[in-house]
């Protein structure tokens, strides 16, 4: 869903699990799909991990915990590795978060994120552990996100780091825009460069 990004502050859902890859976020059988539903692909969000094999709620899975809310997810290091299935981003994006927060994230799956409207946040291995802890200890802590400042705070602490972004895609999310609605947006430019050659 096409959103603005600016400064978002939400609880979090943690996820400190290494090496999650697109597979485990979306299973390859969902592929099949014929919708582009945001609630279908959000519903399906790390199925074989939130239910068993009749469709029941995996009572120890973080998703199914009701102590854990908010849009952004806290995942641990190597998140998105595996195939470069866009669906992983969609399904993530149509569960309603807006933010994903890990220490490294495969590229891939980082700009299939940003493309669907989530801002993939790369922090050192510290902050993150430290985020994990805080909310270990209160569920309730929140985080800023500030993407015009490129901050990420954790509010438990008080601590916050930089992080990068590409310049293009973070006008893109910023505004709202994807790639052609921001050739639109130019359009004017591109036909006068074009009538200059």
């Amino acid at each position: 869903m096409k959103q603005k990004f600016d400064v978002i502050t939400s609880t979090c859902v943690p996820l400190p699990i290494e090496n999650v890859d697109t597979d485990q976020i979306i299973p390859a059988r969902f592929l099949k799909a014929t919708t582009r539903e945001e609630s279908f692909f959000g519903d399906n969000l790390f199925r074989d991990w939130r239910y068993d094999k009749d469709g029941q709620p995996i009572r120890d899975f973080v998703l199914n915990n009701p102590d854990y809310k908010g849009c952004i997810l806290v995942a641990g290091k190597n998140f998105g590795s595996g195939s470069s299935r866009e669906h992983a981003a969609w399904a993530i994006a149509g569960y309603g978060f807006r933010v994903v927060i890990s220490s490294f994230f495969a590229d891939i799956h980082k700009n299939n994120e940003m493309n669907n409207f989530v801002l993939p946040v790369q922090v050192s291995e510290d902050f993150l552990q430290e985020l994990f802890e805080s909310i270990r200890q209160n569920p309730q802590m929140q985080v800023e996100v500030d993407l015009p400042n490129q901050l990420v705070t954790n509010k438990a602490t008080g601590r916050s780091e930089r992080f990068e972004i590409n310049s293009y895609k973070k006008h893109c999310l910023m505004n709202g825009l994807d790639d052609i609605d921001f050739l639109v947006a130019n359009k004017d430019k591109i036909v006068a460069w074009e009538n200059k050659r």
